[in-house]
């Protein structure tokens, strides 16, 4: 489904585009001072394969598949940002000593392989230093994040094939995490859960800042395969019955025993990220968890993830505090997809510097 606002400007925001394993999102903003305005933003699915666990399959068919969606958008610009996640990008926070930019960046560059799993040539590095120390000469947390050159090299040749200008790259919880910094910004201790297909993102926020990033391979789909299995039934109206679209029927007790015994996994690991926040965190505990992703409209997961952790789960919209021309686009769609759009949007509000 594609929804759009028909207004051509210059444009300093890149366009964000989400590539998931189910699906393709693409968000297009535009800055008026310091407000955000919506201007286009669509979905298109992507053939079951074709992208597996952030990694390109079939990069010829996403390709097209992406440039025929920005086609039907009416997007030109052409400088877009992506995110990526999975088993190909790494993202750790360490402790080190204070110092210079530049005295940290070339530690880092210079000790990498003792914090990151692949060997130093075959990934790009970035890091951010968050500031925790209260005095210069204390330890400080970083961020550091490191990404397969070949995955990420793929994505850039796919969408240069397709005539397009990749001007950043981001990774899908701090994609999520920009987004909901701008809907929410005096919301600082919060569980940032996204949901998708086939990977789970968790990262958990304390006083503003992250402070434990996972990527976890379970996701929505599996919900919906379980469903199609058991019942005998096509992907399409598992699908309707995992979202309440459809109505389980006879079958409502064996739903719920599918609903139970897969969510459980998916809990599991969300307490897991969160008991050792709380074991380092104890003096900021969490106020709320917030979902987003296709598996956050899960029929009664948000219910049942507040009933196992005790704590206020929300449903995220990424697009308040952006201005939405009501005339041209549905409030009701974008209520219906907004979860699905938090990482494109977190991407579309991030500004090219090229």
């Amino acid at each position: 489904m594609i929804m759009q606002i028909p207004f051509l400007s210059r444009n300093k925001l890149v366009v964000g585009i989400d590539i998931g394993s189910h699906s393709v999102k693409i968000c297009q903003l535009k800055k008026n001072g310091s407000r955000y305005s919506l201007l286009s933003l669509g979905t298109a699915l992507l053939p079951e394969g074709a992208v597996d666990d952030g990694i390109l399959n079939e990069p010829s068919l996403v390709g097209e598949i992406v440039k025929n969606l920005l086609q039907n958008l009416r997007i030109r610009n052409k400088k877009i940002g992506f995110s990526i996640s999975g088993y190909s990008v790494i993202v750790k926070k360490i402790v080190l000593d204070a110092m210079e930019d530049a005295l940290l960046e070339e530690h880092i560059l210079a000790e990498a392989e003792q914090y990151i799993p692949f060997d130093q040539d075959d990934v790009y590095l970035d890091f951010q230093d968050l500031k925790t120390n209260t005095d210069p000469q204390d330890r400080t947390d970083i961020m550091l994040v490191a990404a397969k050159k070949e995955v990420v090299q793929d994505y850039l040749f796919m969408f240069e094939e397709q005539g397009l200008t990749p001007v950043l790259v981001d990774v899908d919880g701090f994609a999520f995490e920009n987004a909901f910094e701008h809907a929410h910004p005096n919301e600082k201790d919060v569980a940032l859960v996204n949901i998708g297909a086939t990977t789970m993102n968790i990262n958990l926020i304390s006083n503003g800042i992250s402070v434990v990033a996972r990527d976890i391979a379970l996701g929505s789909q599996q919900l919906t395969e379980k469903i199609q299995d058991n019942l005998g039934i096509e992907f399409k109206e598992a699908e309707d019955i995992k979202l309440g679209i459809s109505p389980a029927g006879k079958s409502q007790e064996q739903i719920r025993e599918i609903f139970n015994s897969t969510c459980s996994y998916w809990v599991l690991e969300i307490k897991k990220s969160i008991d050792l926040y709380h074991a380092n965190h104890q003096d900021r505990p969490l106020q709320k968890i917030v979902l987003a992703g296709g598996g956050a409209k899960v029929s009664g997961f948000a219910d049942f993830l507040s009933q196992e952790t005790g704590i206020d789960v929300k449903i995220f919209s990424p697009f308040k505090g952006i201005d939405i021309d009501e005339k041209n686009i549905d409030p009701d769609y974008l209520a219906s997809i907004g979860p699905e759009m938090a990482i494109a949007t977190g991407i579309a509000l991030r500004e090219s510097v090229i």
